[in-house]
């Protein structure tokens, strides 16, 4: 029987989380992660912020790298000024997942980055980011109330990648303000939301599977993304 791929997952840090009687800093990652990545058949391993000079050794370990959702990236990571919107920077968790995903490229090792995973790696190619979608009608549906995922259907590109592992259109999970703006190089738009959001990205020169996301399949029941990861970190 072939051996189920090791599946390493970016985790937040944070400074203060209670359980029980305690309150301590905590790595944390929603449940849903690790749940889609088992029932995608691989072996889920949580990566707590470290130093990014580590990011080569950790990815050497590992059959495929799942950048997770989060905080908004730091605009000055684009070159941009912070908007009046954008959350408080994550700095650690930024230079630590930027450098995972070069690792990752760089190594070929089959790579899933989920809403700021997705807008990480348009980042780490020397893409931009909008700040802020405008709350117009065009744009209702990314995002619930706090703490609440919408969905709305998002239309993959024929001939992509995403549209191999997704041929039709489909209904996702989503819960983002940011989005991706300016491409960076070498990647493809492979997906988009009626109302022209950059809905996934993909990387056809990369030397393994490189792919991301803005919706959130994790908080859905639709595993063909991470059984696509999974596919591909079995080599």
């Amino acid at each position: 029987m072939q051996a189920k791929p090791l599946i390493g997952i970016s985790t937040y840090l944070e400074q203060s989380v209670r359980w029980g009687v305690w309150e301590l800093p905590a790595a944390l990652l929603p449940a849903g992660y690790h749940r889609l990545v088992q029932r995608a058949g691989g072996l889920a391993a949580q990566l707590p912020p470290d130093d990014p000079g580590a990011a080569a050794a950790v990815v050497s370990r590992l059959d495929g790298l799942v950048i997770a959702g989060g905080p908004d990236v730091e605009p000055v990571r684009y070159g941009a000024e912070p908007h009046p919107r954008t959350g408080p920077p994550a700095r650690e968790r930024d230079a630590w997942e930027l450098a995972l995903i070069e690792a990752a490229l760089a190594a070929g090792v089959p790579l899933l980055g989920i809403c700021r995973g997705m807008q990480l790696l348009n980042v780490a190619r020397g893409g931009t980011l909008v700040q802020h979608l405008p709350e117009t009608v065009g744009h209702e549906g990314h995002s619930g109330p706090p703490g609440v995922f919408e969905r709305h259907e998002v239309t993959p590109v024929p001939g992509t990648l995403l549209a191999r592992v997704l041929p039709e259109p489909v209904s996702v999970p989503t819960y983002h303000h940011q989005a991706v703006d300016r491409i960076g190089a070498g990647l493809e738009v492979s997906a988009h939301a009626a109302d022209g959001t950059v809905e996934a990205l993909e990387l056809p020169g990369a030397r393994g599977f490189a792919l991301g996301v803005q919706w959130h399949p994790e908080a859905g029941d639709d595993p063909r993304v991470m059984e696509a990861l999974t596919a591909a970190a079995r080599g």
